[in-house]
């Protein structure tokens, strides 16, 4: 979360160099005039910024923000659109959607949280999709196919991530999914309303444009087609097929109580189109994503003003499927309501999604565990009680003396987590319906087979998205009979500084081998290398205390309106909640990017060098990272320069 204005009072955070009480000026006298005794002079060190540091899909968000506010500039004849979502997709082929449902955990590494509030990351990626989906974007410089193949079971984001960076090795694909189209999760288990599906289709189908992938839908691995004939017929298979059950309360009989379901069978049925009205009472215990999808989803389908002899688990579970209903015979549901473990500014949902669910309705019952299934004489849940709960060693239990509550319903749904269906493949379950991988997501003891995705670890969609990166990489190396190299530390999607050289028509000559020893002197001089550059990015994320902050004023997110209904105005409401900025509101929440680890041209080290010795690249050979240089006959090491970088980029370390 950002940093609140009571934590910034509170805490007295500040960018101040000296404490409440200082009196004296230090002296810099040591520092300047010390000349040429001193042996430190300043280096340039692109480091990973927190942001891309915290993003399981590993983007490049400084490079695009970069790109949106016009720092870096794209090749003649690209928009800045253009170029920062060929960027963005590096990582993540999904802009559009991610920039909408992403709980974004890189705005909570953003360093700017401990300036005023993060950066809006997850609007301006929206922007970059929506510019993307409106002008019809593909991917570019795309390699020829090679004869290699790979099988993928499971449609959804880690199924086709994996497809879409295998196809940008040249390696083909064939998806398999047992769903009438891809997406998953992304699709079936997250309404239209937060998931547009005109942009989830453009998204999609913009991979399967990418040629070489295949699909084959309804189909079940295991059941249709056999395991050994994947083995076969391909040089490896993914098993990326999601988690697809849903769990069930830990408390008893409720196996045995028809009318307790689970979020995952709710939501599917409602995103099939098949489920357009539920029960008039309805409780969902979670406190994440999918229990707010789910009291959402009730408020708007509402119930029927005479449900007749049908039950609301018979549709939430696809018994029943509902056609057309006029509106004039549907009604609010009487009551609609949430319980967690945590407090509310605990809960795994985004902020944004609980307020929403509050201002539609919703009843919001929070430190409370549900400890009994209250059924009438036909064995149906009638209600449940709850009591005030709290955790002790990272598990819930009852507070001593605490309040009982009793919540009427006719439908219980939990949304407290969920497990794979591995029915047609059990040799691959590990006993817990999920399947082991290894740190480079290969399956322990098959070789050739490989895992990514929710059935490893339920986890988010950009997480899944991650591991579709990760896993085509060892695909690829185990294809090409190579051994598996060591992932880096900060396992990202990095900037290199190489390929933007090369853009630019700047890379470095090729070394002459013939140069005398003499002319192998004076190397600051030469073209064959890249000089008074480090790249540790791939083994350090910046922090502030390597940053000038002082550089920076306090400035206001510039936020994405939403179209929230009422309690009143809900029912029948699947109009797109989250409103996408414009292109000077994207402009302007780019600006607010501090660029941590990489120069954005402030000009302060130019302006502050004491002796001129920090300077301008000239223009026609400057780029992104390439913008100032140094003239060390002048420098005498004051590090004035690196005091005064904004982003931490100039290091003293020369002569190190």
């Amino acid at each position: 979360m950002a940093t609140s204005k009571e934590d910034m009072q509170t805490n007295n955070l500040t960018t101040r160099r000296y404490k409440e009480g200082d009196s004296e000026w230090s002296s810099m006298h040591d520092k300047i005039f010390l000349e040429d005794t001193s042996y430190k002079c300043p280096t340039y060190v692109h480091r990973t910024p927190p942001c891309q540091g915290s993003c399981p899909s590993g983007e490049d968000i400084r490079g695009w923000l970069d790109i949106v506010r016009g720092i870096e500039t794209p090749p003649e004849g690209m928009t800045k659109e253009e170029y920062a979502f060929q960027r963005s997709t590096t990582a993540n082929p999904f802009p559009a959607m991610m920039g909408r449902v992403c709980p974004a955990p890189c705005q909570d590494g953003c360093n700017r949280n401990d300036l005023d509030d993060f950066v809006g990351i997850n609007s301006v990626e929206q922007y970059i999709g929506d510019s993307a989906f409106s002008e019809k974007y593909k991917f570019a410089g795309l390699p020829d196919l090679g004869d290699k193949k790979v099988a993928i079971i499971g449609g959804g984001v880690a199924g086709m991530s994996a497809a879409y960076h295998l196809r940008k090795f040249g390696i083909a694909s064939t998806i398999f999914d047992d769903h009438a189209e891809l997406g998953g999760m992304m699709r079936y288990g997250i309404p239209g309303y937060r998931t547009p599906r005109d942009v989830m289709n453009h998204e999609c189908m913009r991979i399967l444009d990418m040629g070489g992938i295949e699909t084959k839908l309804n189909t079940r691995v295991g059941k249709d087609v056999p395991v050994a004939d994947l083995e076969k017929d391909y040089d490896a298979v993914l098993w990326a097929l999601g988690c697809k059950n849903g769990r069930g309360l830990f408390i008893e009989d409720w196996k045995d109580v028809p009318n307790c379901v689970t979020a995952v069978d709710f939501l599917e049925q409602f995103n099939l189109g098949e489920m357009k009205y539920t029960g008039k009472k309805i409780v969902c215990v979670g406190g994440g994503d999918t229990s707010i999808d789910v009291v959402s989803v009730s408020r708007r389908i509402g119930t029927l003003k005479a449900m007749g002899d049908e039950k609301p688990e018979d549709s939430a579970e696809g018994r029943v499927k509902h056609g057309d209903i006029a509106d004039a015979d549907k009604e609010p549901c009487t009551n609609v309501t949430l319980t967690a473990l945590f407090k509310q500014e605990e809960m795994t949902a985004a902020e944004h999604e609980v307020n929403d669910a509050l201002v539609e309705g919703v009843t919001i019952m929070n430190e409370v565990m549900p400890v009994e299934i209250i059924k009438d004489a036909d064995g149906r849940a009638t209600a449940l009680k709850l009591v005030d709960s709290k955790f002790e060693n990272n598990a819930p239990v009852a507070v001593e003396g605490g309040k009982e509550y009793i919540v009427e319903c006719d439908l219980i749904v939990s949304a407290i987590g969920q497990f794979g269906d591995l029915e047609g493949t059990e040799d691959m379950d590990n006993g817990r319906s999920l399947i082991d991988a290894d740190k480079f997501f290969q399956v322990p003891g098959k070789p050739g087979h490989f895992v990514a995705g929710d059935i490893v670890r339920p986890h988010l969609l950009t997480t899944a998205i991650g591991q579709g990166s990760v896993v085509a990489e060892t695909i690829k190396q185990f294809i090409e009979q190579k051994e598996v190299k060591k992932r880096p530390k900060v396992d990202v999607h990095h900037f290199n500084i190489m390929n933007k050289l090369n853009e630019a028509d700047l890379a470095p000559t090729d070394y002459n081998y013939g140069l005398s020893e003499d002319e192998q002197r004076g190397t600051d001089s030469s073209d064959y290398a890249i000089h008074n550059y480090q790249d540790r990015s791939e083994k350090e994320i910046i922090s502030t205390d390597r940053m000038f902050m002082g550089h920076f004023e306090a400035e206001a997110r510039n936020l994405r309106t939403e179209d929230v209904p009422s309690s009143d105005a809900v029912l029948g409401h699947f109009a797109e909640r989250m409103n996408g900025l414009a292109e000077e509101g994207a402009v302007a929440e780019a600006n607010r990017c501090m660029s941590c680890g990489m120069c954005f041209e402030c000009d302060n080290c130019v302006i502050f060098c004491p002796q001129d010795a920090v300077f301008r690249v000239k223009k026609d050979q400057a780029t992104t990272g390439r913008y100032v240089d140094t003239d060390y006959s002048k420098c005498i090491g004051c590090h004035i320069c690196s005091d005064v970088c904004p982003t931490g980029y100039i290091d003293m370390g020369m002569g190190e």
